[in-house]
């Protein structure tokens, strides 16, 4: 047979799939029953600001269509881990809320915590650049109460309506299935560019809260402003702040790719070998409290999740401490079946009229229902309550309860009418009686205009460093964008919120900031609408920084946990090695000793070391600090040794802090720090600068180890960032 005879029909099964084809270009935008979409952008609501309406059969088939697009893989969050612990309140908050784990002190109330990624599949990396989900289901006595979270406060759509077409964009391009956990490509850009209320979402997805050090070292927002109600049913507005102890935290972007290909388990596998050797990780529950009157009181919405409120307006109160003391024994069991829900209330608190969080509340039910296959998912040991369930649900797929009761209706006489509700005074709950008094529309707030004031707030609140990353993580992204016309719009909105960012962006892509920025279509108006009086604003927020917005200012005080590298080799020097790794146990943290092989190494005493990693499967990324001990042959070793040079060329590249002894300042010296860091020992007894802590041979030093802890505390020295880049 010729090269080109095909069999006869061997393209008609192609050819038969042309009649499902769908292009889409020149056609207007149907329901999955042909009905014309007059507003793809807003969900019915009773009123601008008020409730979303069941009776949305748009978005009810557009979210139950995205929720049912994978099985039985998350769609999103899909990537996660997680742990058991506990929560306790300081003090008795009942002046807030009659919500009984937040009212009394005594009270360890169970949790379980699952942490993830977003964009990613469940074999995607931990060191993505992405938000991280941070969700705390909490097994109170009045029942679970889900807080589902990110670990960031605001979100990138302020309507629920908009979440498929956020994730479509995001996730993979369709024709090729690429790139995997990654943003940087045409379809999000594009979607993003479009859509102004996404920039101050953006401003921190492009920050340093993207690439955590740790999932132990990163804020925890509810993103939402929720209600709480105390016992004589008055009700406040409140936002929910997870504080990490151990400070917040960052890894650099070249480090995070590394770390992507050598250990792409790093965070979960910092989380599980932090709660295993008991250092806990723990976290403050804080609220930001807002009184109903104070409502408009602010120049945003507190409806709109794609605002925060800035602590210097609304100081966060620390009420009570989160522990994670223990691992799932069984992943699947446990991490994966687990089904988060942010309508899992307790009395206490309610919801507020978000349009983000009103669809959310349909959505996550969908998705359990779809991944886990059955509406008996809160059966599974880890989704049950405390409280055993009563109600007359009965069957489905699954069932493990064996109802006894021969009723499954109320009211009813034959069972005494049990289960009966309950009175509030009981325990029911009771919504909050909102007032709700207005038309139904398809349309947001004007409130909700201002797209690029708090996004100008957060950059400003960023260290130099922290804004040097920031324009980079935008160079890297939009220089992955093949259209010129998508680059060129995203930098158009750029000029919104800092000229200095679009121009420097501009200047990384090869283009000129536009002159006349491209207007992007303004969601937060009626479809039917005049878009020229309906330009997004820009407030004056008379807030020029805000000090909690940067980890500049984070906790800087602990070396708890850390991780440290002790280069050596045959022929170290015991006592500097002891002495050091001694005082880094005794303030928590973990060393581990380095050299070219497996096994154990001699001192120059003898001493027989344990060796914990060889050059071959160490690196220095997945390290918070490195300490080479003194000894004429192990540092002679070391030099001779290109994968011990190249861990500390690296290790000074991410601004990591370096300490050296005696002849160990030697391997320093034939490394890049030779060339950068000039070693004068007869000058001083020790020399520290940006993080490098040198002890010389003719000095002890005094408080050498304390001067290597406190500057491993320091995280990093991102001040070396403005040096020439390190071949490493």
């Amino acid at each position: 047979m010729a090269q080109n005879d095909e069999p006869k029909g061997s393209n008609q099964k192609l050819e038969d799939l042309d009649a499902f084809k769908e292009n889409g270009t020149n056609e207007f935008l149907t329901t999955n029953q042909g009905l014309k979409v007059n507003d793809n952008q807003n969900s019915l609501k009773a009123g601008e600001r008020g409730a979303t309406l069941l009776e949305d059969f748009i978005l009810r088939e557009k979210i139950t269509h995205f929720d049912h697009e994978r099985i039985p893989e998350r769609i999103v969050h899909a990537r996660g881990t997680g742990a058991h612990g506990y929560f306790q309140v300081y003090e008795s908050l009942s002046k807030y809320t009659k919500a009984k784990f937040l009212n009394d002190p005594s009270i360890k109330t169970p949790v379980f915590v699952r942490f993830s990624t977003v964009a990613g599949s469940r074999g995607s990396s931990d060191l993505a650049r992405d938000v991280r989900g941070f969700s705390v289901k909490f097994y109170t006595q009045e029942g679970n109460y889900d807080l589902v979270g990110n670990n960031m406060p605001v979100f990138f759509i302020q309507d629920a309506i908009k979440f498929p077409d956020l994730i479509h964009a995001v996730k993979p391009e369709p024709h090729n299935e690429i790139p995997q956990a990654a943003s940087a490509h045409d379809t999000f850009w594009d979607f993003i560019s479009l859509m102004p209320e996404s920039t101050h979402m953006i401003m921190w997805a492009m920050s340093d809260r993207a690439l955590p050090r740790s999932l132990r070292m990163m804020e925890g927002f509810g993103v939402h402003t929720f209600r709480l109600i105390n016992e004589s049913g008055e009700a406040v507005f409140v936002k929910f702040h997870w504080k990490p102890i151990l400070g917040v935290h960052s890894v650099a972007w070249d480090e995070a790719t590394k770390i992507s290909g050598k250990d792409p388990d790093f965070h979960r596998r910092d989380l599980w070998e932090a709660i295993e050797s008991g250092a806990y990780p723990e976290w403050e529950l804080g609220i930001q409290v807002v009184e109903e009157k104070d409502e408009h009181n602010f120049p945003f919405d507190l409806l709109d999740p794609t605002k925060i409120i800035p602590e210097e307006l609304v100081p966060v109160q620390r009420v009570g401490k989160l522990t994670l003391h223990q691992n799932p024994a069984n992943f699947f069991a446990e991490t994966e079946q687990v089904a988060f829900h942010p309508g899992h209330l307790v009395p206490g608190i309610d919801f507020t009229n978000d349009p983000l969080l009103q669809g959310r509340l349909f959505s996550y039910t969908d998705t359990q229902l779809s991944r886990l296959g059955s509406p008996n998912f809160h059966e599974i040991p880890i989704n049950r309550s405390i409280p055993t369930v009563h109600n007359n649900q009965r069957d489905g797929h699954m069932r493990q309860l064996i109802n006894t009761n021969q009723t499954s209706y109320e009211p009813n006489s034959i069972g005494g009418n049990f289960p009966k509700q309950a009175t509030v005074a009981e325990g029911g709950f009771s919504t909050y009686a909102e007032r709700i008094d207005a038309r139904k529309v398809r349309a947001r707030s004007k409130s909700f205009t201002d797209h690029f004031s708090q996004a100008t707030l957060f950059f400003n609140s960023q260290s130099e460093a922290e804004k040097n990353h920031i324009v980079d993580a935008l160079s890297f992204e939009l220089g992955k964008v093949d259209r010129e016309e998508i680059r060129v719009r995203m930098v158009g909105i750029l000029t919104q919120v800092d000229s200095t960012l679009a121009a420097k962006v501009a200047d990384n892509l090869g283009i000129e900031v536009p002159a006349e920025p491209e207007k992007p279509m303004n969601h937060s108006v009626p479809a039917d609408a005049n878009p020229e009086d309906y330009q997004p604003t820009k407030v004056d927020q008379k807030l020029e920084k805000s000090t909690a917005l940067s980890m500049a200012n984070t906790v800087k005080n602990t070396i708890k946990s850390r991780q440290i590298a002790i280069l050596a080799a045959d022929g170290v020097e015991e006592a500097a090695l002891n002495e050091m790794t001694k005082a880094l146990l005794a303030e928590g943290a973990v060393a581990k000793i380095i050299s070219p092989k497996l096994g154990y190494i001699k001192g120059t005493k003898g001493a027989k070391i344990k060796v914990d990693m060889a050059f071959l499967t160490a690196t220095s990324v997945v390290f918070d600090a490195v300490y080479v001990p003194s000894g004429p042959e192990s540092a002679k070793a070391l030099i001779n040794e290109p994968d011990a040079i190249h861990f500390i060329n690296e290790a000074y590249r991410h601004c990591k802090a370096i300490g050296a002894e005696g002849e160990g300042i030697d391997v320093l010296k034939a490394s890049y720090l030779g060339k950068d860091f000039a070693v004068t020992p007869l000058e001083m007894d020790q020399q520290t600068a940006e993080g490098i802590i040198l002890i010389f041979r003719d000095g002890e030093g005094g408080n050498k180890e304390k001067e290597f802890i406190n500057a491993v505390a320091q995280h990093r020295f991102w001040e070396r960032e403005l040096k020439s880049k390190v071949p490493a």
